[in-house]
């Protein structure tokens, strides 16, 4: 499908080009999600510095559970672009075995990849928001056994943060990144 938005291409108004350099690893071209949200560079602005913050050291839950997460929620919404973008440069980084990558994607916190009742929990929290837009009691205590009351509000944001970015790398057709995996790579 065509973008309904078309990412900007260079060159760069200066201010869209640091803006977009503050977004992007150092060598690296910006992606086509960062190029789309300059159209409205206020917004982007604006939403920088949380998205910066729930992707440093600063967050206080594990690279490891923050990409179990990210990974769970954009596979839910169907966001492939985004799916795609955290399976290519994170899922390698965090152990993420190709099995758990197919059972974030296409399984449940039961399927025999996952032996840590921790990651189970958070698998679990991820298709509860989905589904119900809460937590039952079950898995808020079975969460509670691992993460403390900062831990669980940086997941909780984390998973609605991720929600929000599927939302809008959907509806406004973001294309696929280059050599980004996709979801047939891992079973459908």
């Amino acid at each position: 499908m065509a973008p309904r938005i078309a990412p900007i291409d260079p060159p760069y108004a200066p201010a869209v080009a640091a803006q977009l350099e503050s977004m992007t690893p150092p060598r690296t071209a910006p992606i086509a999600l960062f190029r789309t949200f300059v159209h409205n560079f206020d917004m982007t602005e604006a939403m920088t510095g949380w998205g910066r913050y729930e992707l440093s050291r600063r967050l206080s839950v594990s690279m490891r559970d923050r990409e179990i997460v990210i990974h769970r929620v954009c596979a839910r919404c169907g966001c492939e672009y985004e799916w795609g973008v955290h399976v290519a440069y994170f899922a390698g980084r965090v152990g993420l075995t190709d099995r758990q990558v197919a059972s974030l994607t296409f399984g449940s916190s039961d399927d025999p990849c996952w032996t840590d009742e921790r990651e189970r929990a958070l698998i679990a929290m991820v298709d509860a928001l989905h589904d119900h837009n809460d937590i039952d009691d079950e898995t808020w205590r079975r969460l509670t056994e691992h993460f403390d009351e900062r831990q669980l509000l940086d997941l909780l944001l984390l998973s609605g943060w991720y929600h929000a970015i599927s939302y809008v790398a959907r509806a406004a057709r973001v294309d696929l990144e280059p050599g980004a995996p996709r979801l047939s790579d891992f079973g459908c």
